[in-house]
């Protein structure tokens, strides 16, 4: 019997000590999350390199494969659009609310003759959006995502070396504007 409560205690104990330990961790790792990173980096509406050439990327589970790019929005101001000219071997989109939910994915193969041309809008702003389309808008795919803030992420497939400045020149030309 003696055993028993002496295990019990000795599970207690090194279930608090964990506990313990995991609480003053937690600090040091949310601060590291994408939506901390990117912020550091640059504002709202501002497309960011996450694997800037020559530096180390700001997220840490990056696709070598893959070149991406970033851009924080807020839909409490507006409907966003990200839009792209020129082409890459493959792309594709992620929309991520700020905690870093993937809410929607798509790639090039969904949108209009492979263009990267999004609008992301909330419930709300897609009804209006739907009885006064702007001329603008008249090629886009719509994303509706029911958050305020978060995050698009745009990839391009690098197949080998040779495609970095292609790629590199198609990631950086990519807007992401607030309408």
């Amino acid at each position: 019997m003696t055993r028993i409560v002496h295990a019990i205690l000795l599970g207690l104990i090194g279930a608090g000590v964990v506990h313990i330990a995991v609480l003053l961790m937690v600090p040091s790792y949310s601060e590291r999350d994408a939506w901390s990173a990117i912020s550091q980096q640059s504002n709202y509406y501002t497309v960011t390199r996450l694997d800037p050439p020559g530096s180390a990327p700001l997220i840490g589970s990056l696709d070598p494969l893959f070149s991406a790019v970033a851009c924080r929005f807020d839909l409490t101001e507006g409907v966003v659009r990200l839009h792209g000219t020129g082409s890459a071997p493959y792309w594709s989109i992620s929309v991520y609310d700020r905690t870093g939910q993937n809410i929607f994915s798509l790639n090039d193969r969904s949108s209009s003759q492979g263009a990267l041309d999004f609008v992301i809008a909330d419930d709300v702003q897609m009804v209006e959006l739907r009885n006064a389309l702007p001329a603008a808008f008249d090629r886009s795919v719509f994303v509706e995502a029911n958050i305020e803030e978060g995050i698009v992420v745009a990839r391009a497939f690098v197949p080998d070396e040779s495609w970095e400045k292609t790629v590199g020149d198609y990631l950086q030309g990519i807007t992401c504007t607030l309408h």
